[in-house]
C-alpha cells in the first residue's frame, strides 16, 4: 500500500486534503500537528473512501505540534474515539492510552539525527505497548544510513514493520520496502506538500518508478545520483522494462563511499549500476576492469557485475561523436568529418576526458581548457592534447567546441561560458545540462553555428545503455513516454 500524509491547518482543508489524497493512495495519514483549532476528527474522516491513520507528533519526533503534552494527549484520545483504521503513538504515549475498538496501534520510534540503536529492544517495547505495526523513522541521506532500516524491513518479523526514511535515500528505502513486503510506504500528495525535504510524491512513484509493479521478485538496476539526467534515465528505462514485461526497475543509489557499497549491492542482488556523467568517476573505483575509454578517462556510464568482478563501460562518447560528425556533415559514407578539425573541449571532468579521447580517435586535433588550470594541464599532458589557458579560450580559433561544464571557473568563482567565442560555421555540442538544452545552445544557433541537439545524444545514449543491460532494443514508445513531461 501507499500512504499519503496530509497536514492541514483547518478542519475544512482537512476534508479536502483527505478527499484528494484518498483518490491516489491506499491509506491516508491525517496529521493533527498543525490544526489551529481543536478538530472534530470523526467529522473530518467520515467521508474518506480509504482507511485513515491519525497522528499528532511532537517536534522531536518530526512533527509540528506546538501545544502542551496534555493537549496532545487529549487530541489523540479524541481521535481514537473516532475509530480510525490506525493511530500512531510513541511508546511513552502508548503506555498512557489504552486500546479502543478496532483501531490498530502503530508504535513509532523516531530519531531526527541518526539511525536508532537497539532495534531488538524496540520490538520488545512495541509488544508491551500492544502494537499491531511498528514504525521506524530516521535520516537516510545515503544508502549507508538507510541500511539499518532496510535490514529491519527485509527480515520476517512477528510484527509488521513500516519505515520512513528522511532525506535523499528515502526514495531508495521506499522502493526496497515495497519489494520486501512493508505494509505501506509513504509519499506526498504533490510538490509543496512533502512531509520532509526530498520526499517523493505519489506521482513520481507512479510515473517515474512504476512502484505498483514492484514485488518480491523485482530485480533492481542501480542508478547513482538523483539529478535531472538520472531521473530522466530512470523514467525512460522503467517505461521500457514495463513495455517489454520485464520485472526490472531502476533504484536510485546515493552513497557516501565505496567501502561498503559492493557488499550492499551483492545483498540487494543488483547486477548493474548506471552512472550518469556527474557520478561516473566515483564508480570507477568499484570496477575491476573496464573498456578502453573508461579505463583511459577513468569515467564510466555503467558498471556490470561479471563472474570476475565489476566491469566498467563508457558509452556516452560514441553517440556524442556520432551526433557531432552528423552536425559537421559527411560528404561520403567513408568521410571522417572530425579528421584534422580543431576541437576544443571545455571542462576537466570525466565526460570531458572521455570526449577528448573520442575526438582524438577520430583524428581530430584536440585542445582542452578548464577553470581548473592544474587539472586541465594534467589531462593535456597525459593524453597528449593541447592545453589552452582559460584566459586564452576566447582568442583561440577552432572548428568545434564541446562544452561539458556550465562554468569555466570552479570553487567560489563561477563564471558562465561567454558565447562570444561562437562564430558562424563552427560546430557546437553542449552536454553540460544533458538531456536538457542549455542557453548556450540557443545562442550558438543565433550566431550561425551548427548545433548538436543534446536530446539526440541522450536518446542514442539511452538506447545503447538499454541494449547493454538487456540485449534488447529500447522501444521507441518508451523513450517518448519517458520524456513526455
Amino acid at each position: 500500500m501507499i500512504c499519503i500524509s496530509v497536514t492541514p491547518e483547518s478542519r475544512q482543508l482537512a476534508k479536502v486534503d483527505i478527499y484528494n489524497a484518498a483518490n491516489q493512495c491506499d491509506l491516508v495519514e491525517l496529521c493533527l500537528d498543525r490544526l489551529h483549532k481543536e478538530p472534530d476528527v470523526k467529522d473530518m474522516i467520515s467521508g474518506s473512501k480509504k482507511p485513515v491513520l491519525v497522528s499528532c507528533r511532537q517536534p522531536e519526533e518530526g512533527g509540528n505540534f506546538d501545544g502542551t503534552e496534555d493537549e496532545r494527549m487529549t487530541l489523540l484520545r479524541q481521535a481514537i474515539l473516532a475509530e480510525p483504521a490506525y493511530i500512531e503513538l510513541d511508546p511513552v504515549t502508548a503506555q498512557k492510552i489504552p486500546r479502543f475498538g478496532k483501531t490498530q496501534r502503530v508504535i513509532s520510534f523516531a530519531s531526527s539525527t541518526r539511525p536508532l540503536g537497539n532495534i531488538e529492544d524496540a520490538f520488545d517495547e512495541a509488544v508491551r505497548c500492544k502494537a499491531d505495526v511498528i514504525k521506524f523513522t530516521w535520516p537516510t541521506e545515503t544508502i549507508e544510513s538507510a541500511w539499518p532500516l532496510l535490514a529491519v524491513v527485509s527480515q520476517k518479523r512477528a510484527l509488521p514493520v513500516v519505515g520512513l526514511g528522511l532525506g535523499r535515500s528515502g526514495l531508495t528505502f521506499s522502493l526496497l520496502g515495497r519489494k520486501y513486503g512493508s505494509p505501506w510506504i509513504y509519499a506526498a500528495l504533490e510538490k509543496g506538500m512533502e512531509a520532509f525535504p526530498g520526499q517523493p510524491t505519489v506521482g513520481e512513484l507512479d510515473n517515474i518508478y512504476r512502484w505498483r509493479q514492484v514485488d518480491s521478485k523485482t530485480r533492481f538496476i542501480g542508478i547513482a545520483g538523483a539529478g535531472v539526467a538520472e531521473v530522466a534515465t530512470s523514467k525512460i528505462l522503467n517505461a521500457a522494462f514495463d513495455k517489454l514485461g520485464m520485472n526490472t526497475r531502476c533504484l536510485p543509489i546515493d552513497f557516501k563511499s565505496l567501502d561498503q557499497l559492493p557488499k550492499m549491492l551483492d545483498i540487494l542482488k543488483i547486477p548493474a549500476v548506471i552512472a550518469t556523467p556527474s557520478m561516473g568517476r566515483r564508480l570507477m573505483g568499484l570496477a575491476a576492469k573496464g573498456d578502453d575509454i573508461s579505463t583511459t578517462a577513468q569515467q564510466c556510464d555503467v558498471i556490470i557485475k561479471q563472474a570476475d568482478g565489476w566491469q566498467a563501460h563508457n558509452l556516452i562518447w560514441k553517440p556524442a561523436l556520432r551526433a557531432l560528425e552528423s552536425a559537421i556533415g559527411r560528404k561520403s559514407p567513408d568521410d571522417r568529418p572530425l579528421d584534422r578539425k580543431n576541437a576544443m573541449i571545455l571542462g576537466s571532468g570525466g565526460l570531458a576526458i572521455s570526449l577528448a579521447h573520442g575526438v582524438k580517435k577520430r583524428n581530430g586535433l584536440v585542445s582542452i581548457a578548464s577553470g581548473d588550470e592544474v587539472e586541465a594541464q594534467k589531462i593535456a599532458q597525459q593524453a597528449e592534447l593541447r592545453y589552452v589557458p582559460s584566459a586564452k579560450v576566447y582568442e583561440t580559433l577552432v572548428d568545434v567546441v564541446v562544452v561539458t561544464v556550465p562554468n569555466m571557473d570552479y570553487g567560489t568563482k563561477k563564471s558562465p561560458i561567454n558565447p562570444s567565442m561562437f562564430r558562424p560555421g563552427m560546430t557546437i555540442m553542449d552536454l553540460s545540462e544533458l538531456p536538457d538544452e542549455s542557453p548556450l545552445v540557443e545562442e550558438a544557433k543565433m550566431r550561425g553555428c551548427k548545433v548538436v541537439e543534446p536530446s539526440e545524444v541522450f536518446a542514442d545514449y539511452i538506447g545503447g545503455l538499454f541494449k547493454s543491460l538487456t540485449g534488447q532494443d529500447l522501444p521507441a514508445e518508451a523513450f517518448a513516454a519517458g520524456l513526455m513531461e
